[in-house]
């Protein structure tokens, strides 16, 4: 196919102004640009803006899908909601990396493949992935794990995309939850190309996820006991039109003082979770082969079943059978010569069936004789070994 590359950018906390706006239509006079998104698809050509820049100055969430096998998102969320340190335990080489402004972090996820199978509806997997964003911003470390998880899932892929040293490194802090996620982290895991085994072995230590319960009386009484001059500033941000990053800000400073500390499970390697994820592979496909198997030993036991209801009703009256065969051939078509074919074959079974073998051989051979000036009957028969 052409050449295809899709861009998206939305802005979520702050719309753009028209400044703003008219500052990234220079970028692109055919995208469609409004003040909280801008999308462009590109058949030729090429975007003349830099993602990076426009996510540090204008947007929140880009998404990038080319037809040659990248997947790119990024992120960005002010720096209070989402501590670089906690991040960079999830980096890995090109598939997760972050990086700060004066205000905010920004993360960029890539996926890469180069099979060359494409089939993607950009536009409408970005609003099913941009949610976790807000998830970060509540606290909610799931996306990062999966980004991680997904990086070196590539490994399965391709065989040199990391050093095997890479197989003694351990997993990042496992986050609760990764065995119930929520729909926006099921659509980064599928953008990500995240094996579902694998995903499936990662999950096995992962704590049940424990969900926030925001009590209005607690939540009324602990804005109270904020100091007054915090109050202050914070009032000021909103007026500022950070109404939205300060919710997020407050409501995760609520949330971690009451959420219960839960002992991290052992850290496993990498090593340990590809080869379970293979294992589970292995005993998934075998389950599989089983029930094909048996969905096959079904499916001939009732193929047997019909054909012996079917000889039973031929030998109640086998001359009339021998005479739809003579009219059949008769017509010299050939959908006639195959259905002559298929009852001749019921017509051997059943002599087979009751021992008249040597009747239905002395019979067979006649009407080979008696039509041998049909070549294409006589394949026909010789095929069906009649």
């Amino acid at each position: 196919m052409s050449e295809y590359q899709y861009y998206e950018f939305l802005a979520i906390d702050r719309p753009l102004d028209e400044r703003q706006q008219a500052a990234v239509r220079s970028l692109s006079t055919r995208a469609t640009i409004t003040a909280t998104s801008f999308v462009n698809e590109y058949h030729w050509g090429d975007f003349h803006g830099d993602p990076n820049r426009l996510m540090e100055r204008y947007y929140d969430a880009h998404m990038y899908v080319a037809n040659w096998g990248t997947h790119r998102l990024m992120l960005r969320l002010p720096r209070r909601l989402l501590d670089l340190h906690a991040v960079e335990d999830y980096c890995v080489d090109d598939h997760l990396s972050a990086r700060t402004t004066d205000q905010f972090l920004v993360l960029d996820l890539t996926s890469e493949d180069e099979s060359g199978d494409f089939g993607y509806e950009a536009e409408v997997r970005l609003s099913a992935i941009v949610g976790v964003r807000a998830e970060l911003a509540a606290g909610d470390l799931r996306p990062l794990y999966l980004a991680w998880l997904a990086g070196y899932g590539v490994w399965e892929r391709d065989e040199y995309a990391f050093e095997p040293s890479a197989d003694d490194d351990l997993e990042p802090p496992v986050p609760p939850g990764l065995s119930t996620l929520t729909a926006p982290q099921r659509a980064l895991a599928d953008f990500l190309r995240l094996d579902d085994e694998l995903l499936e072995s990662a999950a096995r230590t992962s704590p049940p996820l424990a969900e926030p319960a925001d009590d209005p009386g607690q939540l009324a009484a602990w804005v109270t006991n904020l100091p007054l001059a915090e109050k202050d500033q914070l009032l000021l941000r909103v007026v500022e039109e950070h109404g939205v990053s300060v919710r997020m800000e407050l409501l995760r400073r609520f949330r971690d003082e009451r959420t219960t500390t839960i002992t991290a499970p052992p850290r496993r390697t990498v090593a340990d979770l590809l080869d379970n994820a293979a294992r589970l592979r292995a005993d998934q496909e075998r389950c599989e082969a089983a029930q094909l198997a048996e969905e096959e030993a079904r499916r001939e036991q009732a193929r047997a079943l019909a054909r012996e209801r079917r000889l039973d009703e031929l030998a109640l009256d086998e001359d009339a059978a021998w005479a739809r065969v003579d009219a059949m051939i008769a017509t010299r078509k050939p959908g006639e010569y195959d259905a002559a074919v298929t009852l001749l074959s019921d017509l051997q079974a059943l002599a087979e069936r009751d021992g008249r073998g040597d009747l239905f051989r002395e019979r067979s051979m006649a009407l080979r004789q008696t039509h041998a000036r049909k070549p294409s009957l006589i394949e026909r028969l010789d095929q069906a070994n009649l």
